[in-house]
């Protein structure tokens, strides 16, 4: 007999995520890996990898796609549910720490807060501008030091006496950063001052004026990073749970998703079917899947239309105000 898996896309513009969980929402597999600015490419490595690794007599039953490309993740693959960040992120953090209160995530481009409160999303900010409070800012500063990312956290709690560096803004903390150098300061405490400064400018940004309480959950790709973790505990006087899964919590959201669509949409009990999902299958990963950008001259807007094909066969477009394109799948764009 077949059994239900539930997937779940993340794709962001550094990192592409991928869960499937069972049933019972354990994991089964999970999947993080550079975007390399080719989120199609990306998208097909991940299916093509999970697509060995799945247990045998498994079955997608529902799919479920976020992230900033969640809408062409979503088409590309069949998802039947596409949903934002915030959602995602809220729905596996309180999986994991069903009591959570804050959530904090910080990714490769882009940082969020989510306010919980009593299960529910009360609130939430982001900062998509500034790289200074994301991952980004501290990939740099590692390659100008020479020093792996993944060693940054435990140099840094090595450090006694972080040095006090400007994090407001990338380019006047690499400054700072360089003048500390410059005057010989040890380098564990350049990086924890590093560490406190993204942190810093994370809670003067984009949590601001918000209410910060404990339970507190830390994901994204930078909760791996301990020096980070650290200066979070010390900035706000409570401690700071890293799930175990820190880097695909999105994609554990999205597959959480698929499997609570999948429950409510399922004909179980009535005729003995089971909700049919739109989900495309793994050999996505070995089809001609393209995208490309046009100008719509219809009228004065001039829309960037996004045109999704696979096999030449035009799938979807979208990007238009007036839903000419994205209403009329295909039509050659004018």
């Amino acid at each position: 007999m077949s059994a239900a898996v539930f997937l779940g896309l993340d794709v962001g513009s550094v990192t592409t995520k991928l869960a499937l969980l069972d049933s019972s929402r354990r994991l089964i597999i999970k999947l993080y890996q550079r975007t390399d600015g080719r989120p199609v490419e990306a998208i097909q490595r991940g299916l093509a990898e999970a697509a060995g690794a799945i247990p045998a007599g498994s079955i997608v039953a529902a799919a479920g796609a976020t992230g900033s490309a969640r809408q062409l993740a979503g088409l590309l693959v069949g998802a039947d549910v596409v949903k934002n960040e915030i959602t995602a992120h809220a729905v596996a953090a309180l999986d994991e720490v069903p009591g959570v209160r804050t959530v904090l995530e910080i990714g490769g481009q882009d940082s969020k807060i989510i306010l919980i409160r009593g299960g529910v999303v009360v609130d939430f900010a982001m900062n998509t501008v500034c790289a200074a409070g994301t991952g980004s800012f501290l990939d740099h500063q590692a390659a100008r030091l020479s020093i792996p990312i993944a060693e940054f956290g435990d140099i840094a709690l090595r450090s006694h006496h972080p040095a006090r560096i400007a994090g407001r803004c990338g380019v006047f903390a690499e400054s700072d950063m360089i003048h500390k150098q410059q005057a010989g300061y040890p380098t564990e405490d350049i990086i924890a001052g590093l560490c406190e400064a993204l942190v810093r400018n994370y809670l003067n940004n984009v949590a601001r004026g918000k209410q910060i309480q404990a339970p507190a959950v830390f994901q994204g790709g930078v909760a791996a990073n301990r020096g980070i973790k650290s200066a979070f505990e010390r900035a706000l006087g409570h401690e700071v749970t890293v799930p175990s899964n820190y880097e695909v919590m999105g994609a554990i959201g999205a597959a959480m998703l698929a499997l609570e669509h999948w429950q409510r949409h399922s004909d179980e009990g009535q005729d003995g079917a089971l909700a049919r999902s739109s989900f495309r299958g793994f050999e996505v990963a070995d089809r001609d899947c393209r995208t490309r950008a046009r100008e719509c001259g219809g009228c004065a807007n001039s829309c960037e239309v996004i045109e999704l094909s696979i096999d030449g066969e035009i799938l979807a477009r979208w990007g238009d105000r007036c839903g000419r394109w994205s209403q009329a799948t295909g039509l050659a764009l004018v």
